[in-house]
């Protein structure tokens, strides 16, 4: 069993209140729960408006998939975000 978490840090420079701000990242973490199964959640930052983290975290009993799992992500999230990935750390426990 290999278990991988994945912490992003997004600068959201398009971003001019919390409420907009949130309004991002549910529709970032509803495309990535709904693409891939996997727990989405932001873990950090919650009170700035340009700044978040998100933590995401999934089981499987492949390392490699996992890293094509947050491979794709990544790219997504580069698509996506309107504002710069200022991190993108992933961890695996197997």
């Amino acid at each position: 069993m290999n278990v991988g978490l994945c912490l992003v840090e997004i600068h959201l420079t398009g971003s001019h209140s919390l409420k907009e701000k949130r309004r991002v990242l549910r529709r970032l973490k509803d495309q990535i729960r709904a693409k891939f199964n996997i727990a989405v959640a932001e873990v950090d930052h919650q009170d700035l408006w340009q700044r978040a983290t998100l933590g995401m975290v999934s089981i499987s009993n492949s390392q490699e998939l996992l890293e094509s799992c947050f491979r794709q992500i990544r790219g997504i999230l580069e698509r996506e975000v309107e504002g710069d990935l200022a991190s993108f750390h992933i961890e695996y426990l197997t």
